[in-house]
């Protein structure tokens, strides 16, 4: 558990980071975001729940806001709720400030609207997310095992690897200009995860795609609004120039 618990507080503090490191890498990949897929939402709320609240707080974010993507109260309390007793508190951390600060030298960042937070020339925030945790490999070199091709030479291990498992890059030299260059090919699976490949891009993107909504949960409630006010002023500005129309009709 203890492992488990660090592994955690490295990730984020690496995801946390990374995007600067990533500004002028490798292309990112499209998150596949869609915040009214609540099916996606809900296994993003579990993955965010089991990986990344072991250190991590969201504390702009009330548990019982999880309701809004399609959970009951009993669901949230039996499966979600394992930091606080009640439903009304934000989403706190299991790990305390100040152990946290005594076994690390600094807190972990909150997720609350990391995905919102992180957008750069390459795309946006949540595209940073995907592809930063879909590129770890194997790299005896560094002093965690573990690189990356999205933040080369990150300082930190791959926190899902027991869900990916162990891959390894392809690379290529390319000389041009008289430079050789690695670039990369592809991918040579080693050990695998407990999920195949697709799988967990699946749950890279719901868990993505959780981070993203959880930056602004009303976001759903903002369009379906969007679209009725825009539907009113419609009509409204269909009505104003009938009557404009009927009012002038007569003036000479």
């Amino acid at each position: 558990m203890m492992k488990k618990i660090i592994l955690s507080l490295v990730a984020a503090m690496g995801i946390a980071t990374g995007a600067q490191a990533a500004e002028g890498g490798i292309a990112w990949d499209k998150a596949p975001v869609d915040v009214s897929n609540t099916a996606s939402l809900q296994n993003g709320a579990k993955l965010f729940v089991n990986y990344c609240l072991n250190c991590h707080s969201a504390a702009f974010m009330r548990i019982n806001r999880l309701q809004d993507i399609g959970l009951t109260e009993q669901q949230i309390k039996d499966n979600l709720m394992f930091t606080t007793d009640k439903i009304g508190e934000t989403m706190k951390a299991a790990i305390s400030p100040n152990e946290a600060k005594a076994w690390f030298g600094a807190n972990p960042p909150d997720l609350t609207v990391i995905a919102r937070s992180r957008a750069g020339h390459n795309g946006t925030g949540a595209d940073y997310l995907y592809t930063f945790l879909r590129t770890f490999y194997r790299d005896d070199t560094k002093g965690t095992g573990w690189n990356n091709l999205a933040f080369p030479s990150v300082g930190m291990p791959h926190a899902l690897w027991e869900l990916q498992g162990e891959r390894k890059p392809i690379f290529e030299e390319v000389e041009s200009h008289g430079q050789k260059t690695q670039v990369f090919k592809g991918w040579e699976q080693g050990t695998a995860g407990t999920m195949s490949p697709a799988q967990y891009d699946q749950a890279v993107g719901d868990l993505v795609n959780y981070l993203q909504w959880m930056g602004e949960p009303a976001q759903n409630t903002r369009v379906r609004v969007g679209v009725w006010v825009l539907f009113f002023l419609g009509i409204f500005t269909f009505i104003a120039w009938r009557l404009n129309a009927a009012y002038w009709k007569d003036v000479k």
